[in-house]
């Protein structure tokens, strides 16, 4: 089943094929570890690691990158305000995102490259470009020319000056043209800096993301991912340095860009106050409910998040693990499960999510249905494409929000076993108090023939 994907350097879906089969290489722009990320940063993360995972289906080496930026600007600032090294401030939240990711199911990368593990690279890079004529040094900085890469604006679709007329553009006197960005610049005592031809200094964001690139995956590679608000100045700036540094090559053969997430209709922002850091929501909701959330929408679109939102999430996942508790003495080989081919056809189709997830949906009525171990395995099967159904079904009723909250099962099976014997004696005001009772606690109760069941009530 070939895979197809939208490639926005050409504005078209396109048949995906690697440059070499045996060495699939992706790229995701990672993060900038200054601060917890917010849920926003994670829908990238979730979407391209249902690719990643779809593409090791079909290829048998797949090499994915996902950096880290652990020098910029908002470093430098976090960590003055703290009076500590950056070190300090980039060690813990990469460790706090890596944390995050993992919460949401997300698989770590094959290379996870550091920018301050590659200012070598980096500096080489630059000679590079000054020794092509495409960079040239400046009163300590050093800037790339964009005037010397006539493709300037080819992923965006726009001209060079229309680009710039809508970007914020630092106006500098050492700049040749006022759209020509910065590769390296000088760092005083006090800021992290590096020994280079041009001084003590540090590299510009862009670079960075090329130099690693490149050491990891090679001078052209096959999938280069991120955010949707990347793609002008960052993937933009990318191609040009990269493919003038590289003689001319192809930088990155398919570009895919995932779409913004709004809270509520409104763009998510810190003036706002409606930034949502997914640390704290990890706490609040159960991490698949997040995941499918975020899987909801086409990642080429926008995607709204909203309580609504999340409380919707956690009852189709209810309704899909009460399916499973139903049919939990039916045996499956979990190690072996078959990905049905409706879900894995949805996914070839330029990730369609949403139709995977449908197809999951109507799996699980299937299953519901026949209650053959066929049907259940298709489910499970369907699920761990997309990283859902991944706990025991007694565990995910009985999860209250996010995985840090815990429950008094004790308590709760003690009131249980009073409301039994209440109901054994005919005491039903009794057992309906106790009903009340859990209910106020958060617990909701479920007779039927194998007896009664408890969950708790998510949202």
């Amino acid at each position: 089943m070939p895979i197809s994907l939208h490639n926005n350097l050409t504005r078209r879906v396109e048949a995906f094929a690697p440059l070499d089969p045996n060495r699939v290489t992706m790229y995701l722009c990672g993060p900038t570890v200054y601060n917890y990320v917010h849920i926003g940063n994670a829908r990238g993360p979730v979407v391209f690691d249902v690719l990643a995972k779809l593409l090791r289906r079909h290829y048998p080496n797949v090499v994915y990158a996902r950096n880290i930026t652990d020098v910029d600007d908002k470093i430098n600032a976090a960590a003055q305000q703290l009076g500590v090294g950056i070190e300090t401030i980039t060690t813990s939240y990469a460790q706090a995102y890596r944390e995050d990711m993992a919460g949401l199911g997300i698989a770590p990368p094959d290379v996870e490259p550091l920018a301050t593990a590659h200012i070598p690279q980096i500096i080489a890079m630059i000679e590079r470009l000054i020794a092509g004529g495409h960079a040239y040094a400046a009163e300590g900085h050093v800037l790339f020319e964009v005037d010397s890469y006539p493709a300037y604006g080819e992923l965006s679709g726009r001209d060079p000056e229309e680009l710039l007329a809508g970007a914020r553009v630092e106006v500098a006197p050492y700049k040749k043209s006022p759209g020509d960005f910065v590769l390296w610049k000088p760092s005083t005592p006090e800021l992290p800096g590096w020994d280079s031809p041009w001084g003590r200094g540090r590299p510009g964001w862009h670079i960075e993301c090329s130099a690693m690139s490149e050491a990891h995956l090679g001078d052209t590679i096959d999938i280069h991912a991120g955010g949707v608000d990347l793609q002008f100045p960052h993937h933009e700036n990318e191609i040009a340095q990269s493919t003038c540094a590289h003689g001319g090559k192809v930088f990155a053969r398919f570009w895919l860009h995932n779409g913004m997430l709004t809270f509520s209709g409104r763009k998510m922002s810190k003036s706002l106050g409606n930034v949502m850091l997914v640390h704290e929501l990890l706490k609040e909701h159960p991490a698949e409910a997040l995941r499918l959330l975020l899987l909801r929408g086409h990642y080429r679109q926008p995607l709204d998040w909203s309580d609504g939102a999340i409380t919707q999430s956690i009852s189709t996942l209810d309704g899909w693990y009460r399916v499973l508790r139903d049919l939990v003495d039916v045996e499956v080989d979990t190690a072996n499960l078959p990905i049905p081919a409706t879900v894995e056809a949805a996914l070839c189709d330029d990730l369609n999510t949403p139709q995977a997830l449908a197809e999951l949906s109507q799996l699980a009525d299937e299953a519901r249905q026949s209650g053959s171990a066929e049907a259940k395995a298709a489910l499970l099967g369907a699920g761990a494409v997309l990283g859902l159904l991944q706990q025991d079904p007694e565990s995910w009723f009985k999860q209250a929000g996010g995985a840090a909250t815990e429950v008094d099962e004790a308590r709760i099976e003690a009131l249980l076993e009073e409301r039994r014997a209440a109901r054994a004696g005919k005491d039903f005001k009794r057992a309906d108090a106790i009903r009340e009772e859990l209910t106020a606690m958060g617990i909701a109760i479920e007779d039927g023939a194998q007896g009664t069941r408890w969950s708790v009530i998510k949202g």
